[in-house]
């Protein structure tokens, strides 16, 4: 079993440095137009873990056997996973964009500045912040919509795309902190530490507040000359000019799938039932919608479960790092440990450490919130945000510095809030 640990963590370094070179292959798939195809698969950031865990399972078969290697795989959970790929689907479906649209645009009106600039702020604050409702990845796919018109598109600087993204990411990850069943390494330490939204909201919610209204305006003001010749209000993607208005019972309908999944998002069985209706309801009236993400929502999918496959064994190294940490250091160890694994992840495996103190609690979770924005693995929803933003930057694809970069400023805003 030691040897498949070893393959393992050699594989998920790979994996890692992988990550970081998805723009490489894109731009050698520019140079090599006859491989082009293996090399733009290659430089899908949401392939690169899902690629790796295959490797991994073909080594543990190798090694151990293939009746070993089935057992590990069918042995990891994938409701996570399954969970961000219908959420995904769902909150990006016309009737819903069109009613969270509606609802920015309405209060980017009565705002005391142009409309533009108020609905980037409520895209890169409000959204974020209802996550704590509707869950951290239907708030990345519902911010990342709206943004993709507003900001990331021709005319905006590079350099001021990757500190928006950095921001959406960092405040996505702390903004589900108000309650605790929206972020997914609160949730993964909720009912074994008894922490319930009251005790999330007394100690992370304030604090979380602070950090993303910081990071929001402050972003805001910066792109703030870049958007004055946007429309006021971005169409819903896919939405052809013309296109039939959504009746209210419609919203409504497609309001109550997305409160459904969310209710029993720990039960794939529900909230896959309600899936496969809502698929049948869009069918039934397709001339209210526009094209579902599938593709994009099922490499998001892909990526996650891969993540999950990978990281199932790590715990071997990682745990004693993380239990031989004062509270203090834990924190930075987190915040640190989180840029190269699930913020999930990390938390789980600190659950599992024996009689650690309530400041060390407090300290890795806040560690591992903050950090959440650093790269694409940190937090669940940000290959999400991945798949739904990158064709607004040059090669369309999101080079893993240039995020780490643009999410360092608000990272250590979020920092210094939970160290208040």
């Amino acid at each position: 079993m030691h040897t498949i640990e070893v393959v393992a963590a050699a594989l998920f370094a790979l994996a890692l440095v992988h990550t970081f070179s998805t723009k490489y292959f894109e731009r050698l798939a520019h140079r090599h137009p006859r491989h082009a195809g293996l090399l733009h698969l290659l430089g899908e950031v949401e392939v690169v873990f899902g690629f790796w865990a295959a490797v991994l399972v073909l080594a543990m078969a190798a090694i151990g056997g293939g009746a070993q290697a089935i057992a590990y795989a069918e042995s990891r959970q994938y409701a996570e996973p399954l969970f961000v790929f219908v959420i995904m689907v769902v909150a990006a479906s016309r009737p819903v964009v069109d009613f969270i649209q509606a609802l920015v645009a309405a209060i980017a009106g009565a705002a005391p500045v142009r409309t533009v600039v108020a609905q980037v702020w409520l895209c890169l604050a409000l959204v974020p912040l209802i996550g704590s409702l509707i869950t951290e990845p239907a708030a990345m796919t519902l911010a990342a919509l709206m943004l993709g018109a507003l900001v990331f598109r021709p005319g905006i600087p590079e350099r001021l795309k990757y500190g928006a993204l950095g921001v959406l990411f960092v405040n996505i990850s702390v903004g589900g902190t108000l309650t605790s069943f929206a972020a997914p390494p609160v949730l993964m330490v909720a009912s074994t530490w008894n922490w319930d939204s009251a005790f999330m909201l007394a100690h992370f919610g304030w604090r979380a507040v602070i950090a993303v209204l910081i990071n929001a305006t402050v972003m805001t003001l910066v792109l703030r000359r870049h958007l004055l010749d946007l429309p006021a209000a971005a169409a819903p993607v896919g939405v052809e000019a013309g296109a039939a208005r959504v009746p209210g019972i419609v919203i409504l309908i497609h309001l109550a799938f997305l409160a459904g999944v969310v209710a029993f998002a720990h039960h794939p069985v529900i909230f896959l039932g309600l899936f496969l209706l809502f698929l049948g309801f869009t069918q039934a009236y397709a001339r209210y919608q526009a094209p579902l993400i599938l593709k994009e929502a099922l490499l998001v999918g892909f990526f996650l479960a891969g993540l999950v496959v990978l990281g199932g064994l790590q715990q071997w190294w990682l745990q004693p790092i993380v239990s031989s940490l004062q509270p203090t250091a834990l924190f930075f160890g987190a915040l640190g440990l989180t840029a190269i694994t699930d913020n999930a992840a990390l938390t789980y495996l600190g659950s599992l450490i024996a009689g650690i103190s309530d400041p060390a609690k407090y300290m890795l979770v806040a560690g591992a919130v903050a950090g959440g924005g650093l790269t694409v693995i940190a937090n669940a929803p940000n290959p999400a945000g991945i798949a739904l933003l990158r064709r607004g930057f040059n090669d369309e694809s999101i080079g893993a510095g240039g995020l780490l970069l643009g999410a360092a400023l608000p990272t250590a805003v979020a920092a210094a809030m939970f160290l208040v």
